[in-house]
């Protein structure tokens, strides 16, 4: 089954914050962008060293490892959030401290291909969990950490936050 391809979410579909990760999207169809993206960032980050994946630009900054542990565990917590709305449960969903998620995930004591390999298994999983996803699903629309938010909106989201990862990368580790 071909996936549908739900357009950009209009502005009304999320909270301004998340326009940062939003505006960063090219256009095309966000599914198959999810999919390219994993690519991108594996073949980018894999060749790292392990002294390279554990550098950190200054004390309290997260390292490589610790941020791509990260993305997997914003990705998780973005498509439960899409998966609840999705099947049309309106219970309100719960604020995430990701924060408190790195601190307490010990990220930096795995290597990084573990990390590596468990976003991609997380991606793997968005992708098909999005594939599956008719038209009027897409726009479904929930509350999330007490704002309003819909299916396409979270997933541009997940693919944003990666985007905005990958610059941050380029810029401060020169990768």
């Amino acid at each position: 089954m071909a996936a549908i391809n739900p357009g950009r979410p209009s502005p009304d579909e999320h909270i301004s914050y998340f326009g940062q990760y939003i505006d960063l999207v090219p256009d095309g169809h966000i599914v198959d962008l999810l999919a390219h993206q994993l690519n991108v960032t594996y073949t980018r980050l894999a060749p790292l060293t392990p002294n390279q994946a554990a550098f950190r630009p200054k004390p309290d900054d997260w390292n490589m490892i610790e941020v791509v542990g990260h993305l997997a565990d914003t990705e998780r917590v973005l498509i439960g959030r899409a998966l609840h709305i999705a099947r049309n449960d309106h219970t309100p969903l719960s604020s995430a401290n990701f924060e408190q998620f790195v601190a307490n995930a010990n990220f930096a004591s795995r290597p990084l291909a573990s990390l590596l390999d468990e976003f991609s298994t997380v991606r793997h999983a968005t992708v098909a969990f999005l594939r599956t996803l008719d038209a009027a699903v897409w726009q479904r629309r929930g509350i999330a950490a007490n704002n309003p938010i819909s299916v396409r909106a979270l997933a541009y989201i997940v693919a944003g936050h990666e985007l905005h990862h990958l610059a941050d990368f380029r810029q401060r580790y020169q990768i």
